[in-house]
């Protein structure tokens, strides 16, 4: 086989079945795809092509496959930054010019390597087939171990000509048991032992599970640690559906991106256990919830890299997050405890509840996003998949959207406008599950031309835009320093009106507008009963304010 077909096969071999790319790039590859069954998804930018690639990892659990050629290579690294901080498995392929072309001015060619150093956990150059076998399957199985993230290779040729038409003697690799995580460690029983001991001698113990515990698929094991412990369960925001957001003992995400009630718990707590939770500025609302030093801390998680980053731990204990809590419960066994502090965090939780509620059911015109998020928590399917963007977008999902086991929520891990393409990569990795995304009209902007990619290989996603004609986040703070200078503000952060259900007519693409409360959850069911991409265009309040995080005290 030329290297061509080899790596189609495997593809194919590996459970593969989507490539996503950005012409002009492994021309021969993608003709040998559509041949034998692994579809080419022509995406209108490498940065939307990373972003179907990125979502589709997470939700297949394999690497999603992205390609392009030399000179996009600059925008193709750019958008592995979400699928890196997201801990994604991606399979990022570029061409490079020919060896003798370099240091040489050539067009547009620039040196890959520095590129794509901090956002890759390995990268390797091929300069022929014979080599493919070897980095392939290295790249693959760096991709899925602990932590999950982008790896590159970098094919020799402007488009990886020079690999796809030279020759190999090996058989196909076919890797697709390679899943993340691929390794589950187990826990050291001492270290286990001396994190239960540290639990039982403190009184108030909050749990607070990150994205690697989602990965990990632990939520059992943290129900099981938790009601052990008579200990509350905050989250960070990507791991918002690890169990039922319903559960009495979860009290919502923890940080920036949070309700009250998580935040306020947290730093009531005398001691905090995170699992596979990173500590950065997002989940601990830069270091306030907590403040270092203020509250006992011990870590469980795969990375030991993530151990002492913000907060001096008391144990730590490396192992995956699903083995080790299934190891601390049975050490834990069922302790005596006294159930007041569980009982003050779940009073706080329900008055929150109690006072957001009528938000819920607002039936004001324009329409309140907390009515548009109470809609969408009833129409997701019980094995649905909600992708949130960045910003606003993920705070009212994150604190206002409840999630059950079964149902899948994924979201940005910063860059504004990465939703919709990845709902496209979730949906072609999900299958028949049904994919709801919320997005701004501030985001959606960024790349509205994949309506076309939807339209033209029949994604059935259901888009929906929380549309204000602005950016709402930044909204009031701006028009407050702006000061008797309205105007000023407006022509920074507001823009429109548009109609995206008429835009999306012209794209060919189903399009329902919304402009009365009532009308939403009849527009979502019809929606998800077209099995085809719809965009659902909710004109909604942008003097709303999200829920906005508690602060400690000064």
């Amino acid at each position: 086989m030329n290297g061509a077909e080899w790596l189609a096969r495997s593809l194919l071999a590996s459970d593969t079945k989507h490539l996503f790319f950005v012409d002009a790039v492994l021309r021969r590859t993608l003709l040998e795809c559509e041949r034998i069954g692994v579809q080419p998804v022509l995406a209108h930018t490498e940065k939307a092509a990373v972003y179907m690639a990125d979502a589709y990892g997470r939700v297949a659990g394999r690497p999603g496959v992205v390609a392009a050629q030399s000179v996009g290579a600059a925008n193709l690294a750019a958008g592995l930054q979400d699928a890196y901080l997201g801990r994604s498995p991606v399979l990022a392929i570029t061409g490079h010019k020919r060896t003798s072309h370099q240091h040489r001015n050539a067009y547009q060619e620039l040196q890959h390597g520095p590129l794509f150093a901090s956002v890759t956990k390995f990268a390797a150059n091929v300069d022929a087939a014979d080599d493919l076998p070897r980095v392939f399957r290295q790249a693959w199985s760096a991709a899925v171990n602990l932590p999950p993230r982008p790896v590159h290779l970098d094919l020799n040729g402007l488009m990886g000509e020079f690999v796809e038409t030279t020759d190999t003697p090996e058989p196909p690799a076919a890797l697709g048991a390679l899943t993340a995580p691929a390794h589950r460690p187990g826990a050291d029983p001492v270290a286990i032992k001396a994190l239960a001991q540290a639990l039982l001698s403190a009184n108030k113990v909050l749990v607070i599970a990150g994205d690697a515990a989602e990965l990990s698929g632990c939520g059992a094991e943290l129900l099981a640690v938790c009601e052990a412990l008579a200990a509350p369960l905050g989250t960070s925001l990507g791991a918002r559906g690890i169990v039922s957001t319903r559960h009495p003992l979860h009290v919502g995400v923890v940080g920036n991106y949070s309700a009250p009630p998580a935040n306020e718990i947290t730093c009531a707590a005398d001691m905090i256990l995170y699992v596979g939770c990173d500590t950065g500025d997002q989940v601990t609302h830069y270091w306030k919830v907590p403040k270092p030093g203020s509250v006992r801390v011990v870590q469980i998680d795969g990375d030991p890299l993530e151990f002492h980053r913000s907060y001096t731990a008391e144990v730590t204990v490396q192992a995956d997050p699903k083995a080790a809590l299934a190891a601390l419960a049975a050490e834990l066994g069922r302790p005596a405890r006294d159930g007041t502090w569980l009982a003050w965090a779940q009073g706080v939780m329900e008055a929150w509840r109690a006072s957001v509620a009528p938000r819920l059911a607002s039936n004001a015109v324009a329409i309140d996003p907390a009515r548009l998020a109470a809609e969408i928590t009833k129409a997701l399917p019980v094995d649905g998949i909600l992708v949130a963007d960045t910003g606003y977008s993920g705070i009212w999902t994150g604190t206002l959207i409840e999630m059950e086991p079964g149902q899948t929520y994924l979201r940005a891990a910063g860059s504004l406008g990465w939703a919709f393409p990845a709902s496209l990569g979730a949906k072609l990795a999900g299958g028949d599950r049904k994919v709801i995304c919320w997005s701004g009209d501030g985001a959606i902007y960024y790349h509205l031309p994949e309506l076309e990619t939807a339209r033209r290989r029949g994604i059935a996603v259901v888009l929906v835009i929380n549309n204000n004609s602005g950016f709402g986040q930044g909204w009031p703070t701006y028009l407050k320093q702006a000061g008797n200078r309205p105007q000023a503000a407006e022509q920074v952060l507001r823009f429109g009106p548009t109609n995206f259900a008429e835009v999306a007519r012209q794209f060919g693409v189903a399009g329902i507008r919304v402009e009365q409360p009532g009308e939403i959850g009849p527009a979502l069911q019809r929606a998800l009963a077209m099995n085809e991409p719809v965009v659902v265009d909710v004109v909604t309040d942008i003097d709303c304010r999200a829920p906005a995080p508690w602060d400690p005290p000064a």
